[in-house]
């Protein structure tokens, strides 16, 4: 007998509930605004989702930049270096090299 007592128990709670959903969420008026609502949730947190992986990837964007501009500057300094005149001096011995006179400068506008 126990057993026919937690059934009928537990088919009044589940018609209780569907009497609930029947009478009061499922009506015509109620579902369309839980719809709504749920996709209105649904929308706002893949928006937040979104917005936190563009976060991301700007982050990585500009720790690459950041990377990219300091060995910019180092290779400036290398060809700063390259170009000096004591470097320029130093290969013009080495290749017998002498200054142009005026005949091989040449000017562009």
């Amino acid at each position: 007998m126990t057993t026919r007592r937690t059934k009928s128990r537990r088919s009044k709670k589940e018609h209780f509930l569907k009497a609930f959903l029947n009478k009061y969420v499922l009506t015509s008026q109620t579902f369309p605004l839980i719809c709504v609502l749920a996709t209105l949730g649904v929308m706002f947190v893949l928006i937040r989702m979104k917005g936190l992986e563009q976060d991301y990837r700007f982050s990585d964007l500009s720790k690459k930049i950041k990377i990219e501009e300091t060995e910019n500057k180092e290779l400036k300094a290398e060809r700063a270096r390259m170009l000096s005149i004591k470097n320029l001096k130093g290969f013009a011995r080495k290749y017998k090299l002498k200054e142009p006179n005026e005949k091989h400068i040449i000017i562009i506008p």
